[in-house]
């Protein structure tokens, strides 16, 4: 993540306005999770849910924010791209994990990043019915929720064999892409699915040691990029590089399982 933090003022700004967003897509969201008042629609063809949850949050999002910082760029998994002026790009998921939300499970999440030039430099994972927010950059790792709030911090396992692996999908990407994350998941202690956005989360949290992904987009992997970092952890593609555009992604607790996992990767 880059080194130089903003000054004081803009730091409290930006905070202020990622802490804002989130209360109010929290409320939207939770005006429909687990009600009759839910309606589903598809983006394609095979099943790509999307509902009004989705669509509402991310407008009171951008509402928002063109309220507060009218001068940075918004992309958001919704409305696409508003160019802006400031260096500052909001990257919004209202709803990681629809299926989840529609299914009734609470492993979705509000997803909020901020990037520079250089990369993601804030992010939130709020999940708004637990009542979790993980927050990572400017100075924070920290998690509030029904345990009151704490510092975030990875965990330190060390090998692959005592490691826990998560993923949402047990089909990740390709066949090529499934057979990278079966070789990973062959070595390690317990391999467990279906956590969208909230299994980034609980790596930073220190319960969690791997996630493994492909065919992500940037509004998918912002956020959870800045808040494992701040965490200690790190974040890259399967070659190693930056995964701020998405992709296929690794995200690990430490540098030495990241090293374990990414010597099987990068072949795949």
């Amino acid at each position: 993540m880059p080194s130089n933090l903003p000054d004081p003022q803009t730091r409290a700004a930006l905070i202020a306005t990622a802490h804002a967003a989130a209360d109010i897509a929290r409320d939207i969201t939770l005006q429909y999770f687990r009600t009759d008042r839910l309606a589903t629609e598809s983006k394609r063809a095979d099943f790509d849910p999307v509902t009004q949850a989705d669509k509402g949050a991310e407008a009171a999002m951008r509402a928002l924010i063109h309220d507060m910082r009218p001068e940075d760029a918004i992309l958001g998994e919704e409305a696409g791209f508003e160019a802006g002026t400031s260096g500052y790009t909001w990257v919004l998921d209202p709803v990681d994990g629809t299926r989840g939300f529609i299914s009734g499970t609470p492993t979705w999440g509000v997803l909020i990043g901020l990037r520079d030039a250089a990369g993601p430099i804030y992010g939130i994972v709020d999940q708004p019915y637990i009542g979790e927010r993980f927050e990572g950059g400017l100075g924070r790792a920290t998690l509030a929720g029904p345990r009151g709030t704490q510092a975030l911090e990875t965990r330190q396992v060390s090998d692959l064999s005592e490691a826990f692996l998560f993923s949402t999908f047990p089909e990740v990407g390709t066949a090529q892409e499934r057979a990278g994350f079966e070789a990973v998941s062959q070595r390690v202690k317990l391999t467990r699915f279906g956590m969208d956005c909230y299994a980034y989360a609980l790596v930073a949290a220190g319960q969690v040691d791997l996630v493994i992904e492909a065919g992500l987009q940037s509004y998918d992997i912002l956020a959870p990029i800045a808040v494992i970092e701040a965490a200690g952890g790190i974040v890259t593609d399967w070659q190693g590089n930056p995964a701020h555009d998405g992709g296929r992604v690794l995200a690990c607790a430490n540098k030495a399982l990241h090293a374990q996992a990414l010597a099987v990767l990068s072949t795949f």
